[in-house]
């Protein structure tokens, strides 16, 4: 089987593109797979990819960010998208001609937008696969107009969570689209897992307002009042770091609490450690607490929609907390850092339970999902675009035409997301 993924930027740093690498490479043990990155902004991607995964950009912004086409808006890649203004009439026709000529058996979309495009422009021949890495409540109205009749078109749908994938079910109304969550993966671990010995929290991650490290910090300083000896350390970069840094030396905790960069690969990083820690308003799915808990430590995460609930086995590999509470969050922590015990079972219980998010398990469930839905569909299934693709169904005044106008008309409701990719 040949399967290529449509994405954003593989260049670039971000959970989206970790899942798609992790996915891709375990695919790659026994298939044939490229990801095709339709932006390009640097030599070498940040992430390490798998050497029997190819990788192959449409727009090399390095040296056609000027390109005429490139000035002018898409008209393909809906308006309504949080990334429509990285998008143009030259990204439209790069990514058109890519899937007229594209040899593989399986094209997977991996945002909204891309998915649009898969859905509109690739051939029969293909099974047509779109990723959902947030979450169908996470999109505007406006949005949403345009994925329910573009997606009528998908073969399948794949959600990160159950919950993203009922509510996919209850609200979109695809017929003839199958609707099945599919989580992230995250590789084996290569090092001996944390002993929970470690007088360390870690929390990890874009340092961006909805993740919430003002929190983890707040209820940590509770933590060092207790127990000066312990330590946070925080990994990622991103547009808060100057804030926590000031938050940091307000609560005069410079000897306690540390913003340690970006770090690539987070395992070595991760076994240093006994607690992890996640404090977001929203996740779709938490990739850093699967990574944590494949490392051996029991996470503290507050329970936000969507991801946490369906990872964390409360009590028993780590604890749930309510969205935003300083005080609850401060108190799950202590509970661990105080009871040596208790926090290396709940390590050895996480390392067992997050097996199930390694890659085996769901590529796995991935490639049976590929092989159903390819015998599902036989010759030309529910899926099928209409003769001619996005160019005759334009002409011929077909939903496609009426959706593209409602994005392009809905391009004033685009608002700064919580979560956005």
């Amino acid at each position: 089987m040949k399967v290529s993924f449509l994405i954003h930027n593989a260049y670039a740093i971000g959970g989206t593109i970790a899942t798609t690498f992790n996915l891709a490479g375990a695919l790659a043990e026994r298939h044939d797979v490229e990801i095709v990155s339709v932006l390009r902004n640097r030599e070498r991607p940040s992430l390490t990819l798998h050497p029997r995964v190819r990788l192959r950009a449409l727009v090399d912004l390095r040296h056609e960010e000027d390109h005429p086409l490139h000035g002018r808006p898409a008209k393909v890649f809906p308006s309504a998208e949080y990334r429509h203004g990285q998008y143009s009439e030259l990204t439209d026709q790069r990514i058109g001609a890519c899937l007229h000529d594209i040899d593989a058996d399986v094209v997977v979309g991996t945002r909204p937008g891309l998915n649009v495009h898969l859905a509109l422009q690739a051939p029969d021949r293909v099974l047509r696969v779109g990723q959902e890495h947030l979450t169908l409540d996470n999109h505007h109205a406006g949005l949403r107009t345009v994925l329910r009749r573009a997606y009528r078109r998908l073969d399948v749908l794949t959600t990160v969570t159950q919950a993203d994938a009922d509510s996919y079910r209850r609200k979109m109304r695809l017929p003839g689209v199958r609707v099945e969550a599919l989580p992230n993966s995250v590789p084996d671990p290569t090092l001996p897992a944390a002993d929970g010995a470690g007088k360390i929290v870690i929390a990890a991650g874009r340092l961006v307002p909805v993740k919430r490290y003002d929190l983890i910090i707040d209820a940590f300083a509770g933590v060092v009042a207790e127990h000066p000896d312990w330590q946070l350390r925080i990994y990622g970069r991103g547009e808060e770091k100057a804030g926590l840094r000031a938050r940091i030396e307000r609560l005069g905790l410079w000897n306690n609490v540390f913003l340690m960069g970006a770090a690539t690969p987070m395992e070595a990083e991760w076994v240093k450690g006994s607690i992890g820690v996640s404090a977001s308003d929203f996740e779709p799915f938490g990739m850093t607490i699967v990574e944590a808990m494949r490392c051996g430590l029991p996470v503290v995460s507050t329970d936000c929609p969507y991801g946490p609930r369906e990872i964390i086995q409360d009590g028993e590999d780590g604890r749930l907390v309510p969205v935003g509470d300083a005080a609850a969050l401060g108190a799950a922590l202590l509970d661990l850092v105080r009871d040596d015990e208790r926090r290396r079972r709940m390590g050895r219980a996480a390392l067992g339970n997050a097996r199930r998010f390694a890659p085996g398990p769901v590529v796995a469930q991935a490639e049976r999902l590929f092989q159903e839905a390819i015998e599902a569909r036989g010759g030309a299934g529910p899926g099928t675009p209409a003769p001619g693709g996005l160019s005759h169904a334009l002409r011929t005044g077909g939903y496609a035409a009426r959706d593209l106008a409602r994005a392009a008309a809905s391009g004033a409701l685009r608002t700064v997301r919580k979560g956005r990719r």
